[in-house]
């Protein structure tokens, strides 16, 4: 049914995609930083708008309401221009989705609390008069404002749901609570518009979450071989290091160079070379964890970025590639790889160019001290062309 609904609205949709558009947790790192950027930029464009406009309309309530009730009125925009004017101030640009999910939580929540009081207070003055109950009627229609502005979001159908609820549960408990005046002949015609409006704006926010992911991930990765691009991997690198230093984790790059790539391209051509590669990523691929990353770092080099993975962590997963392999060569053989490994925690590093580097430099003394081969973390760099290689495992 979820499939369905979301190929509707979509497009032909794969499993993953779907999961995607139900939940955030299914999101990659970098969609993520994309999405909360766009969110809290959306956020502060509406908060700007309700701090503009909120207090402008004190003027109508003046020229309408008879005292104290319009006196009340502008109290309670005053107090919500507050709060539209600290969001503002508050959410700044960020790519933390944490962060970006409050800011929206928080600009719907002032909304939600304008609408109870304002109702309480509209249901105990009881204006009188044609224009004063068109005017208090149009109060009422705060909650389908504020469903309707989750459509500018790139949202999941869950986060569209859980957005909306607070608004819902407002107006329904304003109708429980014998608020009077409302804008439809019938409540069950009130509630089934803001349904109707939360559907389309749920379907509008997930239709922006797809093609924003879709865009993200074709302009991260590297056409040849899916990975993501040098550019993007730094990107990534950066957030996962600094998130590993504020949690004390460790984490761990190993720096892949294929074997005597340079002879493939001569020897059999270009287009070999490229099938190789794209052999190559997919054999990693193959024994990446969820949160790992692979990045094609060069040419015929590749980085495998491994979060929260300390050197054991590490030779594990490398042990899992090592009966896997890597692939064959166009002239059968099967390809191998020089890498180097370093993690964070172990090689005191302080900051991701000096993990990679770390790596790099284990990388070239693997290749030269025989190729087909892997410098741990926990070994020390040798110098370059050294007669004594290293005793450390390859990749057959």
């Amino acid at each position: 049914m979820i499939q369905e609904f979301a190929t509707k609205f979509l497009g032909e949709v794969t499993p993953d995609v779907v999961g995607e558009l139900l939940s955030p947790e299914r999101h990659s790192l970098l969609v993520r930083q994309r999405r909360a950027h766009l969110m809290i930029s959306r956020v502060q464009l509406i908060a700007a708008v309700f701090a503009v406009l909120t207090p402008m309309w004190i003027l109508v309530d003046l020229a309408i309401f008879p005292w104290p009730l319009w006196g009340w009125l502008a109290a309670l925009r005053g107090a919500a221009t507050v709060g539209f004017a600290g969001i503002l101030w508050s959410f700044r640009k960020s790519e933390n989705i944490r962060r970006a999910l409050f800011s929206l939580a928080a600009v719907q929540l002032i909304p939600t609390v304008f609408f109870l009081a304002s109702q309480h207070l509209l249901d105990f003055y009881a204006p009188s008069g044609e224009m004063a109950q068109t005017v208090a009627a149009g109060y009422q229609f705060l909650p389908y404002i504020m469903v309707a502005s989750l459509a500018i979001f790139p949202i999941t159908l869950f986060e569209g749901g859980i957005y909306a609820l607070p608004m819902i549960l407002a107006m329904f408990g304003g109708v429980m609570g014998g608020y009077s005046i409302l804008p439809f002949n019938s409540v069950v015609g009130a509630l089934w518009l803001l349904f109707l409006l939360l559907v389309t704006a749920t379907a509008a926010g997930m239709s922006q979450l797809h093609f924003m992911t879709s865009l993200v991930n074709q302009s991260a990765r590297d056409a040849l071989t899916r990975a993501y691009t040098r550019r993007v991997g730094e990107e990534i690198l950066d957030l996962m290091f600094s998130a590993a230093v504020r949690s004390d984790k460790p984490i761990a790059v190993a720096f892949f160079d294929l074997d005597n790539f340079k002879s493939i391209n001569d020897g059999f051509g270009h287009e070999e070379g490229d099938h190789t590669l794209r052999r190559t990523a997919e054999a990693l691929r193959t024994v990446l964890r969820r949160n790992d990353v692979l990045v094609r770092w060069g040419g015929e080099e590749f980085l495998v970025i491994m979060p929260f993975t300390d050197c054991e962590g590490v030779a594990h997963g490398l042990g899992r590639l090592r009966v896997q392999g890597l692939g064959q060569r166009p002239d059968g053989r099967a390809q191998t790889a020089s890498i180097g490994v370093a993690e964070r925690m172990a090689d005191a590093c302080v900051s991701w160019q000096m993990l990679v580097e770390r790596a790099d430099r284990r990388m070239y003394t693997a290749k030269q001290n025989g190729k087909d081969r892997v410098v741990l973390c926990d070994e020390p760099i040798v110098p370059l062309k050294t007669s004594n290689p290293p005793k450390t495992p390859g990749i057959s």
